[in-house]
Protein backbone atom coordinates (compact mmCIF):
# COMPACT_ATOMS: atom_id res chain seq x y z
CA UNK A 1 0.00 0.00 0.00
CA UNK A 2 2.81 2.38 0.88
CA UNK A 3 4.31 1.99 -2.59
CA UNK A 4 1.23 3.64 -4.08
CA UNK A 5 0.91 6.35 -1.44
CA UNK A 6 2.33 9.76 -2.20
CA UNK A 7 1.57 12.68 0.11
CA UNK A 8 1.88 15.27 -2.64
CA UNK A 9 -0.62 13.53 -4.95
CA UNK A 10 -2.93 12.79 -2.06
CA UNK A 11 -3.05 16.46 -1.08
CA UNK A 12 -3.53 17.41 -4.73
CA UNK A 13 -6.60 15.18 -4.91
CA UNK A 14 -8.07 16.81 -1.81
CA UNK A 15 -7.26 20.30 -3.14
CA UNK A 16 -8.86 19.70 -6.52
CA UNK A 17 -12.00 18.38 -4.81
CA UNK A 18 -12.49 21.57 -2.78
CA UNK A 19 -15.21 23.05 -5.08
CA UNK A 20 -17.15 19.80 -4.75
CA UNK A 21 -16.81 19.92 -0.97
CA UNK A 22 -18.42 23.36 -0.92
CA UNK A 23 -21.29 22.18 -3.10
CA UNK A 24 -21.86 19.00 -1.09
CA UNK A 25 -21.90 20.73 2.31
CA UNK A 26 -25.51 22.00 2.19
CA UNK A 27 -26.48 18.65 0.67
CA UNK A 28 -25.15 16.89 3.79
CA UNK A 29 -26.87 19.34 6.12
CA UNK A 30 -30.22 18.75 4.40
CA UNK A 31 -29.79 14.99 4.57
CA UNK A 32 -29.11 15.06 8.31
CA UNK A 33 -32.12 17.31 8.83
CA UNK A 34 -34.47 15.20 6.74
CA UNK A 35 -33.26 11.94 8.26
CA UNK A 36 -34.10 12.92 11.83
CA UNK A 37 -37.30 14.57 10.59
CA UNK A 38 -38.32 11.25 9.02
CA UNK A 39 -38.03 9.56 12.38
CA UNK A 40 -34.55 8.04 12.18
CA UNK A 41 -32.60 8.25 15.45
CA UNK A 42 -29.51 10.44 15.16
CA UNK A 43 -27.14 7.47 15.37
CA UNK A 44 -28.94 5.74 12.48
CA UNK A 45 -28.81 8.87 10.32
CA UNK A 46 -25.07 9.21 10.91
CA UNK A 47 -24.54 5.47 10.38
CA UNK A 48 -26.24 5.73 6.99
CA UNK A 49 -23.70 8.33 5.91
CA UNK A 50 -20.85 6.28 7.34
CA UNK A 51 -21.82 2.92 5.85
CA UNK A 52 -23.94 3.71 2.77
CA UNK A 53 -22.16 6.92 1.71
CA UNK A 54 -24.28 7.59 -1.37
CA UNK A 55 -26.04 10.92 -1.14
CA UNK A 56 -28.79 10.52 -3.72
CA UNK A 57 -29.62 7.00 -2.52
CA UNK A 58 -29.67 8.18 1.09
CA UNK A 59 -32.17 10.91 0.23
CA UNK A 60 -34.40 8.48 -1.64
CA UNK A 61 -34.17 5.92 1.16
CA UNK A 62 -35.17 8.49 3.78
CA UNK A 63 -38.16 9.64 1.72
CA UNK A 64 -39.28 6.04 1.27
CA UNK A 65 -38.82 5.29 4.98
CA UNK A 66 -40.93 8.31 5.91
CA UNK A 67 -43.65 7.05 3.54
CA UNK A 68 -43.68 3.65 5.24
CA UNK A 69 -42.34 1.79 2.20
CA UNK A 70 -41.42 -1.88 2.71
CA UNK A 71 -37.73 -2.76 2.84
CA UNK A 72 -37.49 -4.75 -0.44
CA UNK A 73 -38.72 -1.71 -2.39
CA UNK A 74 -36.19 0.53 -0.63
CA UNK A 75 -33.37 -1.92 -1.35
CA UNK A 76 -34.30 -2.29 -5.02
CA UNK A 77 -34.71 1.44 -5.56
CA UNK A 78 -31.38 2.38 -4.00
CA UNK A 79 -29.66 -0.47 -5.84
CA UNK A 80 -30.89 0.78 -9.20
CA UNK A 81 -29.91 4.36 -8.42
CA UNK A 82 -26.41 3.27 -7.45
CA UNK A 83 -25.85 1.20 -10.60
CA UNK A 84 -24.22 4.23 -12.20
CA UNK A 85 -21.23 3.54 -9.96
CA UNK A 86 -20.57 0.39 -11.97
CA UNK A 87 -20.07 2.61 -15.02
CA UNK A 88 -17.78 4.89 -13.02
CA UNK A 89 -15.68 1.90 -11.97
CA UNK A 90 -15.51 0.59 -15.53
CA UNK A 91 -14.28 3.99 -16.72
CA UNK A 92 -11.49 4.08 -14.12
CA UNK A 93 -10.54 0.41 -14.46
CA UNK A 94 -7.84 0.86 -17.14
CA UNK A 95 -5.88 2.96 -14.67
CA UNK A 96 -6.78 1.03 -11.49
CA UNK A 97 -6.47 -2.56 -12.72
CA UNK A 98 -2.88 -2.96 -11.48
CA UNK A 99 -3.58 -1.68 -7.95
CA UNK A 100 -3.69 -4.18 -5.07
CA UNK A 101 -7.16 -5.46 -4.16
CA UNK A 102 -7.17 -3.65 -0.80
CA UNK A 103 -6.71 -0.32 -2.62
CA UNK A 104 -9.39 -1.05 -5.21
CA UNK A 105 -11.86 -2.22 -2.55
CA UNK A 106 -11.41 0.86 -0.37
CA UNK A 107 -11.49 3.34 -3.24
CA UNK A 108 -14.52 1.62 -4.78
CA UNK A 109 -16.45 2.21 -1.55
CA UNK A 110 -15.42 5.88 -1.51
CA UNK A 111 -16.20 6.46 -5.19
CA UNK A 112 -18.88 9.14 -5.50
CA UNK A 113 -20.15 11.34 -8.31
CA UNK A 114 -17.96 14.21 -7.17
CA UNK A 115 -14.80 12.16 -6.75
CA UNK A 116 -15.36 10.46 -10.09
CA UNK A 117 -15.63 13.82 -11.85
CA UNK A 118 -12.34 14.96 -10.33
CA UNK A 119 -10.29 11.79 -10.72
CA UNK A 120 -11.57 10.87 -14.20
CA UNK A 121 -10.24 14.17 -15.54
CA UNK A 122 -6.95 13.66 -13.71
CA UNK A 123 -6.53 10.09 -14.98
CA UNK A 124 -7.43 11.07 -18.54
CA UNK A 125 -5.02 13.99 -18.69
CA UNK A 126 -2.07 12.76 -16.60
CA UNK A 127 -2.19 8.97 -16.71
CA UNK A 128 -1.26 6.48 -13.99
CA UNK A 129 1.48 8.36 -12.15
CA UNK A 130 0.28 9.06 -8.61
CA UNK A 131 -3.29 8.14 -9.58
CA UNK A 132 -4.09 5.96 -6.56
CA UNK A 133 -2.87 8.53 -4.04
CA UNK A 134 -4.72 11.27 -5.91
CA UNK A 135 -7.99 9.35 -5.74
CA UNK A 136 -7.38 8.57 -2.06
CA UNK A 137 -7.00 12.26 -1.29
CA UNK A 138 -10.17 13.17 -3.15
CA UNK A 139 -12.08 10.29 -1.56
CA UNK A 140 -11.07 11.04 2.02
CA UNK A 141 -11.84 14.74 1.60
CA UNK A 142 -15.36 13.97 0.32
CA UNK A 143 -16.01 11.28 2.92
CA UNK A 144 -14.99 13.39 5.91
CA UNK A 145 -16.85 16.39 4.51
CA UNK A 146 -20.04 14.31 4.16
CA UNK A 147 -19.79 12.93 7.70
CA UNK A 148 -19.24 16.36 9.22
CA UNK A 149 -22.13 18.07 7.47
CA UNK A 150 -24.46 15.14 8.07
CA UNK A 151 -23.74 15.63 11.78
CA UNK A 152 -24.35 19.38 11.44
CA UNK A 153 -27.72 18.64 9.83
CA UNK A 154 -28.66 16.19 12.57
CA UNK A 155 -27.88 18.76 15.26
CA UNK A 156 -29.49 21.70 13.46
CA UNK A 157 -32.51 19.63 12.44
CA UNK A 158 -33.54 19.50 16.06
CA UNK A 159 -32.56 23.08 16.89
CA UNK A 160 -33.73 24.99 13.79
CA UNK A 161 -37.31 24.19 12.69
CA UNK A 162 -37.94 24.22 8.96
CA UNK A 163 -34.26 24.13 7.98
CA UNK A 164 -35.01 21.78 5.08
CA UNK A 165 -37.24 24.49 3.55
CA UNK A 166 -34.51 27.11 3.30
CA UNK A 167 -33.75 26.30 -0.32
CA UNK A 168 -30.35 24.77 0.39
CA UNK A 169 -31.24 21.91 -1.94
CA UNK A 170 -30.27 24.23 -4.82
CA UNK A 171 -26.68 23.33 -3.96
CA UNK A 172 -27.42 19.75 -4.96
CA UNK A 173 -28.63 20.85 -8.39
CA UNK A 174 -25.64 23.15 -8.87
CA UNK A 175 -23.17 20.45 -7.82
CA UNK A 176 -24.56 17.82 -10.17
CA UNK A 177 -24.73 20.35 -13.01
CA UNK A 178 -21.03 21.07 -12.49
CA UNK A 179 -20.30 17.34 -12.56
CA UNK A 180 -22.36 16.52 -15.64
CA UNK A 181 -21.68 19.53 -17.88
CA UNK A 182 -17.98 18.82 -18.62
CA UNK A 183 -18.88 15.26 -19.65
CA UNK A 184 -21.48 16.23 -22.24
CA UNK A 185 -18.95 16.51 -25.07
CA UNK A 186 -18.88 12.70 -25.02
CA UNK A 187 -21.72 11.16 -27.01
CA UNK A 188 -22.55 8.39 -24.47
CA UNK A 189 -22.78 10.94 -21.65
CA UNK A 190 -24.94 13.24 -23.75
CA UNK A 191 -27.26 10.36 -24.67
CA UNK A 192 -27.52 9.32 -21.02
CA UNK A 193 -28.30 12.85 -19.80
CA UNK A 194 -30.88 13.53 -22.50
CA UNK A 195 -32.64 10.18 -22.12
CA UNK A 196 -32.69 10.31 -18.33
CA UNK A 197 -33.97 13.89 -18.35
CA UNK A 198 -36.82 13.13 -20.73
CA UNK A 199 -37.84 9.99 -18.85
CA UNK A 200 -37.70 11.78 -15.49
CA UNK A 201 -40.10 14.43 -16.80
CA UNK A 202 -42.45 11.92 -18.43
CA UNK A 203 -42.59 9.69 -15.35
CA UNK A 204 -42.61 12.44 -12.73
CA UNK A 205 -44.75 11.66 -9.72
CA UNK A 206 -44.75 7.89 -10.03
CA UNK A 207 -44.98 6.12 -6.65
CA UNK A 208 -42.02 4.60 -4.78
CA UNK A 209 -39.60 6.78 -6.77
CA UNK A 210 -40.17 4.62 -9.85
CA UNK A 211 -39.60 7.69 -11.99
CA UNK A 212 -35.97 7.76 -10.81
CA UNK A 213 -35.54 4.05 -11.48
CA UNK A 214 -36.89 4.42 -15.02
CA UNK A 215 -34.74 7.51 -15.68
CA UNK A 216 -31.55 5.90 -14.36
CA UNK A 217 -32.14 2.64 -16.22
CA UNK A 218 -33.02 4.44 -19.45
CA UNK A 219 -30.03 6.78 -19.23
CA UNK A 220 -27.59 3.95 -18.62
CA UNK A 221 -29.09 1.89 -21.43
CA UNK A 222 -28.82 4.82 -23.85
CA UNK A 223 -25.17 5.42 -22.93
CA UNK A 224 -24.30 1.75 -23.37
CA UNK A 225 -26.12 1.60 -26.72
CA UNK A 226 -24.30 4.66 -28.06
CA UNK A 227 -20.93 3.36 -26.85
CA UNK A 228 -21.57 -0.04 -28.39
CA UNK A 229 -22.62 1.51 -31.70
CA UNK A 230 -19.53 3.72 -31.70
CA UNK A 231 -17.22 0.73 -31.13
CA UNK A 232 -18.89 -1.25 -33.89
CA UNK A 233 -18.51 1.64 -36.33
CA UNK A 234 -14.74 1.65 -35.67
CA UNK A 235 -14.33 -2.06 -36.39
Amino acid sequence: MSSLFNTRDCLAGARDTLPMLVGAAPFGVIFGTLAVGAGLPPWAAQAMSLLVYAGSSQFVAVSLVSAGTVLPVIWLTTFIINLRHALYSATLLPTARTWPLRWRAALAFWLTDETFAVVEHRFRTRGEAGAAAYQLGSSLAMYLNWQFFTLVGIVLGKAVPGLADWGLDFAMVATFTAIVAPQLHQRPALAAAATAGVLALLCRGWPYKLDLIVAVTGGMSAAMAVRYASRRSRT
